[in-house]
């Protein structure tokens, strides 16, 4: 397969516009794969397309650390079709996941997510047994604010355009039990010892840092970064991704060792 943006992902009653970036490598060799996910839309700028600087992030880690990396936006967002629904991103997770898996030139699968993709990708991995490892950055530790108040989440996704007339009251009612199941402390706790990384700013203005704290008990084994003056928008923070980088190059040097 080539690499390059104008791929598409087939997922649970959507088709998800991804890139994937390649390492360049001799033919036949394998590489380990790490999957990007986003946050929720809401930086100033961004549009509906939070996904729009991983592509980015994607070539980087291909060409400096030698994974396949893949970045995909979650069905409503950037050139993907459907609409939000917090378990329709989970299954674009896992759909997103199990295309890496399934590329014959990669050995392993790391998930890699952003605000609520960090929460996404720890739930998704609990599903998902062959996933090597997570890092999470700006993850909030649960959804209990937006289940607190599910209409006003369809309001704001209305609002960034991920979401149309679909989301009536009735079923953002049903988001909120959904929202429960996807708390980050009940899945890194599932997690078990597989590797997870917290790295969240010190001054975060939309999730507390307190929330990777939780985050990193509720799991025990997690390594936890916290960066001193670091925001919310962990990609655009040279040290959160250099800290990233760093784990998915020990990530990989630990299980070609063993």
């Amino acid at each position: 397969m080539e690499p390059g943006g104008d791929l598409r992902i087939p997922s649970v009653g959507a088709s998800l516009a991804a890139h994937l970036a390649l390492p360049r490598t001799a033919p036949g060799v394998t590489v380990p794969g790490v999957v990007i996910s986003h946050g929720f839309p809401s930086a100033p700028g961004v549009g509906n397309d939070p996904a729009a600087s991983h592509p980015e992030l994607a070539d980087r880690i291909a060409a400096e650390l030698g994974f396949s990396a893949l970045a995909y936006s979650a069905r409503g967002c950037g050139g993907s079709d459907g609409e939000f629904s917090p378990m329709g991103w989970l299954d674009d997770q896992m759909a997103a996941a199990r295309f890496l898996h399934d590329f014959d030139a990669v050995w392993g699968v790391w998930l890699v997510g952003f605000g609520t993709g960090g929460a996404l990708a720890i739930s998704a991995a609990t599903q998902l047994g062959w996933v090597r490892g997570v890092a999470a950055l700006a993850t909030p530790a649960d959804f209990q604010d937006w289940a607190a108040h599910p209409r006003r989440l369809a309001q704001h996704a209305r609002d960034q355009g991920i979401v149309g007339e679909s989301a009536t009251p009735r079923v953002a009612d049903r988001w909120a039990g959904d929202l429960r199941r996807l708390a980050a402390t009940e899945a890194a706790d599932r997690l078990g010892d597989r590797p997870l990384l917290v790295v969240h700013g010190a001054d975060d203005e939309v999730v507390p840092s307190f929330d990777a704290r939780v985050i990193a008990d509720a799991n025990g084994a997690a390594e936890l970064r916290l960066l001193d003056g670091a925001g919310h928008q962990l990609r655009h923070d040279p040290r959160a991704v250099a800290v990233l980088l760093g784990w998915l190059d020990r990530q990989r040097n630990e299980v070609e060792r063993d």
